[in-house]
C-alpha cells in the first residue's frame, strides 16, 4: 500500500475515496476464514461471502458498521384484489403488482422497476391494502384498497360488475356481468399502466338459457370472458405472477374467475387476487403485502407493524401483511 491519503466513509455506502484502495482477505465462509486464519488477532479485517465485512474484536469476529444502512432496496408491493360481483357477477381484478426485484417483472408486463434508495433516520409507511367486500344480490364488486411503500403506491382491484354493469378499473380490472339478452355486453374494467391488465366481458345469453360472466384480470393476463352467446362458460381469471423475493417462488395477484348459472368458475387468487364472481353472494378480494428485501449484511431495519422478519441465504426479508412502518438508524 502506497502513502497517499485515504478517507474511509462509514456512512452506509462503503466507499473508499483518496490515492489508494485496501484489499482485504476474502473468504467463502466462516469456516474458511477460521481455517485461513487460526489465530487472529484484534483489528484484522476480512470479507465472508454473503456476510460482509469482519473485524476481530480481540474476542470474535463480528459484522463492521461500515455496511449500516442498506444504499437501496428490492421491493414487492401488491395492493388488495376486488371483489366479485352479485347475481351472476364478474370476477374481481388483482390488487396492483409493482416489484423491483432483480430479474423478475412487474405486472401489466412491464420490467422490474428500480431499486428504491433509503436513507439512514428516516421512516417510511407501509400500508397494506385489504381486499374487496363480498357482495350481495345485485350489488357491484368492491374495489381492493391500495397497498404504499413510501413513494411506492400499488392500486386496489377492480370490483367485478353486476347483472346491469361493466367491471370497475383497478390494479387490475374486475369482470363485466353477464347481460341477459341484448347488446353491448358489459365490458371488463381497465388495469393500471405497469400494475395489472384489464377484466374480461360478460356474454349477452338470454336470460333463462345462459348466463355467463368475465373474469378479473391479474398481474400477467388480462381476465378471461365468457364464451359468447348462449354459453353457460364464464371467464377464467387472468394469470399472476411468480416472485423469489422470499426466497421461494409464490405466484400472487390472480384475478377471479367469472360466474356461471351452471357452474362457479374459479380464478388464479393468491394474495391481491380478485374474489370469484357470485350469484348470492360473491368472493372476497385477497389482501395485499408488502415485501422488502436487502442483503443481509447490512443492518436490521427498525420496523412497527410486527412484519416477519427472516433472512434466507444473502438477504433479510421484511414481509408486511398489515400496515407498519420500516426505516434504518441513522
Amino acid at each position: 500500500m502506497g502513502g497517499g491519503v485515504m478517507t474511509v466513509n462509514i456512512n452506509g455506502a462503503g466507499s473508499l475515496t483518496g490515492l489508494d484502495a485496501v484489499d482485504v482477505p476474502v473468504y467463502a465462509d466462516a469456516t474458511a476464514r477460521n481455517a485461513a486464519i487460526p489465530s487472529p488477532v484484534a483489528g484484522q479485517i476480512v470479507f465472508v461471502t454473503g456476510t460482509g465485512t469482519q473485524v476481530y474484536n480481540g474476542t470474535a469476529w463480528g459484522n463492521t458498521t461500515v455496511l449500516g444502512a442498506p444504499p437501496t432496496v428490492e421491493y414487492l408491493v401488491i395492493a388488495g384484489g376486488g371483489s366479485g360481483g352479485g347475481v351472476v357477477g364478474g370476477g374481481g381484478g388483482a390488487g396492483g403488482y409493482r416489484s423491483s426485484v432483480m430479474g423478475e417483472s412487474s405486472g401489466g408486463g412491464a420490467a422490474a422497476e428500480s431499486f428504491f434508495a433509503v436513507t439512514a433516520g428516516l421512516t417510511y409507511t407501509v400500508t397494506v391494502g385489504s381486499g374487496g367486500a363480498a357482495v350481495s344480490s345485485s350489488a357491484q364488486g368492491l374495489n381492493g384498497s391500495n397497498s404504499v411503500f413510501a413513494t411506492i403506491t400499488s392500486t386496489g382491484g377492480g370490483g367485478g360488475g353486476n347483472n346491469a354493469s361493466d367491471g370497475n378499473g383497478g390494479g387490475s380490472g374486475g369482470g363485466g356481468a353477464n347481460r341477459n339478452g341484448g347488446t353491448p355486453i358489459h365490458a371488463g374494467g381497465a388495469g393500471t399502466s405497469n400494475q395489472g391488465f384489464a377484466g374480461g366481458s360478460g356474454n349477452n345469453g338470454d336470460a333463462g338459457v345462459a348466463n355467463a360472466s368475465g373474469a378479473g384480470g391479474g398481474a400477467s393476463a388480462v381476465g378471461g370472458s365468457a364464451t359468447a352467446g348462449n354459453s353457460n362458460v364464464a371467464g377464467i381469471g387472468g394469470a399472476g405472477l411468480s416472485s423469489s423475493i422470499t426466497g421461494s417462488a409464490v405466484t400472487r395477484a390472480g384475478g377471479g374467475g367469472g360466474y356461471s348459472r351452471a357452474a362457479g368458475q374459479g380464478g388464479a387468487g393468491g394474495s391481491g387476487g380478485g374474489g370469484q364472481g357470485g350469484s348470492n353472494v360473491s368472493g372476497t378480494g385477497g389482501s395485499g403485502v408488502v415485501i422488502i428485501r436487502h442483503p443481509s449484511a447490512n443492518s436490521t431495519a427498525l420496523t412497527s407493524g410486527s412484519p416477519t422478519v427472516t433472512t434466507v441465504g444473502a438477504y433479510k426479508i421484511y414481509t408486511f401483511t398489515s400496515s407498519g412502518t420500516i426505516g434504518w438508524a441513522a
